[in-house]
């Protein structure tokens, strides 16, 4: 009898997943950090991290603590994570830093 495993790395058919992922950035060495929440769409947390990473770099960030990850199973209604959650699903990674 053959059986489907539930995990966190499940997909719905072909889609991926909207990952959000919680953190702190640095933009220079000694800093305080920033508060940041990444939103992007991808096969799996690996992926999700990877490009996150590659993400904050691009935006001038010089290193990243991130403490959690998790998928969305819908669009929040609040800003600025709804407009963040609709460029991850056009494949943007969507940086929302909080000061």
């Amino acid at each position: 009898m053959a059986s489907s495993a539930d995990n966190d790395n499940n997909t719905l058919g072909d889609e991926p997943m909207v990952f959000i992922i919680i953190g702190k950035a640095y933009e220079r060495e000694g800093d305080e950090g920033i508060d940041i929440h990444v939103m992007l769409r991808a096969p799996d947390d690996d992926s999700a991290v990877r490009e996150a990473l590659n993400a904050l770099s691009e935006e001038g960030f010089l290193e990243a603590d991130l403490d959690q990850i998790g998928t969305l199973n819908g669009q929040p209604e609040d800003e600025p994570h709804a407009s963040a959650y609709k460029g991850a699903l056009e494949g943007e990674v969507a940086i929302i830093r909080f000061a």
